[in-house]
């Protein structure tokens, strides 16, 4: 199989899903495909060729799929979500029968009973653009009311490789590091953030990226985390109506005004008691069962590559 890298260092969750394709499905079936990520640069035209859509329509490298002569270079066109797919087909007419969903997978996190010691832990693991300048204020006035709360932010575009589109959220960075409540650890393995997420509580996700699925929002639904995020985009699909979602504004302060009312339930309502194993365990089941990678999304890429090979 050849994959199209994005970026050589990146270790985003495009890499993870073609590291995740590469290890689970039969090596001589990959090898008939070259499957693409996003961003197409050279067909071989020995191998059948399918895209794997992990960005939005409106991206300068997705505009090529108006033309029909270019899809035809494609024998399947795959996306992460519904959401995603629907979006294709408004906006850049991209017909469903050259379409097919794949949801993205994980490996379902090991955790039983989530411990909580009276210390609600939020917990943030996206890169910075995607709504950290809006948490980072609002957990500086929960922290007015609770002392007890502590969020962790895993944070940078280092992540991809690319550490100098850091530096327009370097004053959030900063911000973090000053406060006696937040640690800022930048960016880190996804080994580490599975074992930070059995610890942690809340993910505490005031988006304000289109998610075409959001994996992190995934693995915080098997690690049994809360997830307190908008409504937005393909978050509802993702998160199967299971978390407190609330509504979007596109105006940052009425969406800051919304996420600290919902986040501050959710931390009253552990504090008062405790994680609920009831919910959290039947969101996990969701999770695992939904987007658990060796039984079930790698069956349909599995599936999928059988049909067209």
């Amino acid at each position: 199989m050849e994959v199209n890298e994005l970026n050589k260092n990146a270790r985003g969750g495009t890499e993870l899903m073609q590291e995740r394709l590469h290890s689970t499905l039969p090596k001589d079936l990959l090898d008939k495909f070259q499957i693409i990520p996003s961003r197409v640069r050279e067909i071989d035209p020995s191998k059948k060729a399918i895209l794997w859509l992990h960005d939005l329509p409106n991206d300068p490298e997705s505009q090529h799929l108006k033309d029909p002569e270019s899809r035809k270079r494609f024998s399947k066109i795959v996306a992460v979500s519904n959401w995603q797919m629907q979006l294709y087909n408004l906006i850049l007419g991209v017909p469903y029968e050259e379409c097919v969903v794949i949801r993205n997978g994980i490996t379902p996190i090991d955790i039983e009973e989530k411990e909580f010691d009276g210390t609600v832990r939020l917990i943030y693991h996206t890169t910075p653009h995607r709504g950290l300048e809006i948490l980072v204020p609002v957990f500086e006035k929960l922290c007015e009311r609770y002392d007890n709360v502590v969020l962790d932010v895993f944070s940078s575009f280092s992540i991809y490789g690319w550490s100098q589109r850091d530096a327009p959220y370097e004053h959030l960075f900063e911000r973090c590091r000053n406060h006696p409540k937040i640690n800022y650890h930048g960016a880190v393995p996804n080994e580490r953030i599975r074992e930070e997420l059995k610890r942690s509580h809340v993910f505490a996700y005031p988006s304000i990226w289109p998610e075409t699925s959001c994996i992190a929002a995934i693995e915080a639904m098997s690690a049994k985390n809360f997830v307190v995020a908008p409504n937005y985009a393909a978050l509802p699909e993702t998160t199967g109506g299971i978390s407190p979602l609330y509504q979007w504004s596109e105006t940052p302060n009425d969406h800051a005004n919304r996420f600290y009312h919902v986040l501050e339930a959710v931390v009253e309502t552990i504090i008062q008691k405790g994680p609920d194993e009831n919910r959290l365990g039947f969101q996990k089941a969701y999770a695992d069962a939904t987007f658990n990678w060796e039984d079930n999304v790698s069956k349909h890429w599995e599936h999928l590559l059988r049909q067209l090979a």
